[in-house]
This record gives structure tokens, sequence and C-alpha cells, in this order.
């Protein structure tokens, strides 16, 4: 690994979160789970669309697994999109604001993150490039215009038998670009990815008018799918991370918000969104609770899944997945990565300082934090290691075996606050 990315991955675990890049360095424990989202890739690739719902309590390692998914499929040519949903943020019932969140955090492996308009220009160029290529007519040929715009309809045909208002958008954005109008092209493409306060002056230009909504939202993401498949890339994977949420809402909000979830899954069914691996987190009393999934009987049926007590032998082609339990030997290999990944200047007083027999200790006390439920301990781990590890590189005589104490620290998870006060001293 360069050092970049291990400064990267420190740098995260050091503020408590989830890293961006390098997951696989850390992955520990969901090899079969990833075998089984390869195979399911392969599927969309191939022109269908599935869902995954994946099941965990707080703490049990749901976003890095899905992060971890995600950086896979991008691997592959795929687009991705994470987006977390919230009561007031992004409410799973406007699908026109999670259509938008899509958008925000769209991200490619070419492009990075912010990817929507270099996929919408990469579209264009494409079409421009077909036209020069098989009709074999010049840049500066003045035949040229015309013969895009055509090849243009050829390609949005497509997408007007589903919406109009998606390819129209895009003839204008093509037509702005090509009249080097940046002001409006950037207005028709703010519009085109659901941001609501646009000019309506710029949108009519397109010949359209008013706002988007939940339905031509889902439209617009077929749309999305379409030009992923004419830029050759095999499809977007879509997380909607933390549904749980939907619980606190109350009983008439909670069903819209279930509603939109089998919206979505209907339309996978039916096959019109090809392309489009979507990804549900939640914890199991969303699956299972009655104001969960169990409050839409239609839903709940099509993704429950009956889980024996070994979940060794759990089938993770399944609708539903459950992650494994992280117990305290995962807590500990993924203690060593770090530790052999920390960007070290003096490498070798980090491994002697922070042995085996020191990470054995901390997994110890930290887990005793939570009561021993090494579940909701992962992410207070790496904190404490990666301080610990900072200490022993800027201080020479620091020894964490001696002088490193665990005292007063609040542990909160998202279940539950627990306030936890210990000094021990870890030999």
């Amino acid at each position: 690994m360069n050092r970049r990315d291990a400064e990267d991955i420190v740098q995260a675990l050091r503020s408590g979160q989830v890293p961006r890049r390098g997951l696989h360095h850390l992955a520990t424990g969901i090899d079969g789970l990833m075998r089984a989202v390869d195979q399911e890739l392969d599927f969309v690739a191939a022109g269908k669309g599935t869902a995954k719902w994946i099941r965990g309590e707080y703490g049990s390692g749901k976003t890095f697994a899905t992060r971890l998914l995600c950086a896979r499929a991008r691997e592959r040519g795929f687009a991705t999109s994470e987006v977390q949903i919230s009561i007031n943020d992004t409410p799973l019932h406007h699908l026109e604001t999670v259509y938008r969140r899509l958008i925000e955090r769209l991200e490619t492996a070419a492009d990075g993150g912010g990817a929507f308009q270099a996929i919408v220009d990469a579209w264009l160029y494409q079409v421009g490039d077909e036209v020069q290529r098989l009709q074999g007519i010049a840049e500066d040929d003045p035949r040229l215009a015309d013969a895009t715009e055509k090849r243009l309809e050829d390609k949005l045909a497509e997408l007007s038998r589903q919406n109009q208002t998606f390819p129209a958008v895009l003839r204008a954005y093509h037509r702005a670009m090509h009249q080097g109008d940046f002001a409006t092209a950037q207005g028709l493409i703010a519009w085109l990815a659901g941001q609501p306060h646009v000019s309506s002056t710029i949108i009519s230009k397109a010949g359209i008018r008013g706002k988007l909504d939940g339905q031509a939202a889902l439209t617009f993401l077929a749309g999305l799918l379409c030009l992923l498949r004419q830029t050759d890339r095999p499809g977007l994977v879509v997380v909607l991370d933390e549904v749980e949420t939907v619980q606190r809402m109350n009983s008439q909000t909670r069903e819209k918000s279930l509603n939109a979830l089998r919206q979505l899954m209907d339309q996978l069914a039916e096959e019109q969104l090809p392309g489009l691996y979507l990804v549900v987190t939640g914890t199991r009393d969303f699956f299972e609770g009655y104001k969960g999934l169990k409050s839409l009987t239609p839903l709940y049926q099509r993704v429950s899944v009956s889980f024996g007590d070994d979940p060794h032998f759990d089938n993770l082609r399944a609708p539903q997945v459950r992650l494994p339990p992280f117990d305290s030997s995962r807590l500990l290999d993924v203690g060593r990565r770090v530790r052999d990944l920390y960007p070290a200047r003096q490498p070798d007083r980090v491994m002697e300082r922070v042995s085996d027999a020191f990470l054995e200790g901390l997994v110890g006390q930290v887990t005793a934090g939570f009561g021993g439920k090494v579940t909701v301990a992962p992410r207070v781990f790496l904190r404490e290691l990666v301080d610990i590890m900072d200490r022993v590189e800027q201080h020479d005589t620091y020894d964490p075996s001696a002088q490193y104490k665990l005292i007063g620290r609040i542990f909160i998870s998202r279940v539950m606050s627990i306030t936890y006060v210990h000094s021990a001293r870890i030999g």
C-alpha cells in the first residue's frame, strides 16, 4: 500500500469514520458476502436489476460493508451512490430528495465524486464521436451539427418512451453547450440532477416547467441508467443506508416511506430499472419490528428470510442477509492490520510497543466498556488504537503498556448511551 492511502485510512479512523479508500486492507469476515455480491453484480451487468437487503445492529459494520461493496463495483466500471436516509435531510418518502442526494453522491472510478455531469458529457461526446466515426464527418464539417442532432434523437428514443422530460433537458443541454451558453447549460444540468432552485427562465428553454416530483424521480433514475448503459458502463449501485429511521416517523409518513421501497422493488421486478443494484441497510428491528417492514406485509414477505442459529450456514445469495457477528478475534485481526499499515516514521518502535499482547489487552478493555458486546466496539477500538500509535510516534518515551489508561471514556452507541468509567493498565 502506498503511504497516501495509508494516511487516508488512518485519518478516517482517527476521526471515528469509515475510510473512503483502501477498505480491502481492513476487511475481515465478509469474504463470502462479497463473493455473493460479485455474482449479483454479474447479473446486473447483463442488463437486469436486483436488490440486496443487509441487516445488522449499530456498530456491526454495515457502512463498512456497503462502502467496500461500492469500491469493488467501481473497479468493475459501475457507478455508485451512497445515500443516508434521515428524517429531516433525506426522508425516504420524498423520492425526489432521495434522487437529488443520489446524484450529489454519484461516483465513478474515472471521475471520482460528483460524477453526474461527467457522465452526461461522456454520453454526448460518444454521440458526436459515433457520428464522425460511422458517417465519416470531420469535426470542422458544417454538416456535423445536424448529423449529431439526428444521432442524438436516435439515442434518446429509449428514454422518450419512458419520460419526455429527461430527454428534453438533455437536448437543451446539448444545444446550450454547442452554442457556448454555459450558464444555461449549468442550470439545466442542475435541474436534471434534481436541484430545486433553478430559474424557470432556464428550464423553459427546454420547453418544460415545474419541479421534479417523486414519480418523475424514478423515471429520471431510469434515464440515468440508460445513459450509463449507452456509455458502456455495466450499471449503478445505490445504497440506501440507515432506513430504520422510518420507524421514528408517524404512521402515515412511515407507510409512505415503506411504499417508496415497495415501488422500487416493483420496478426492479418489472425490469423497469435495468442495471440497478439496490442495497438497503437496516437494523434487526427494522426488518422484524412492527414499525418496520412488518407494517407493510407485501414488502416484508418479499424480503423476509428465515435465519438459522448458526450464521456460518446463511444463504448469502438470499435477498436479505445478516452481517456475521463481530467477535474479539476479528477485532484483533483488524487491529493488527491497522497497526501494520500505520504510516509510521519509526515503524520498529510502533511494532514493539503496540505488540500483539497489547492489542489483545486493548480489545478486552474496549469491549468491556460495552458489557462485552463486541458488535458495538470496532469504531471505538480503532479510534483508540490510532490514538495510541500517534502517541508512540510523537513521544520517544511513551510506552502504552505502562502509561496508557482507558479513563472515563464515554462510549455512545446509536442504540443506547452507555457511560463507562474505567481505569486499567494494559500489559
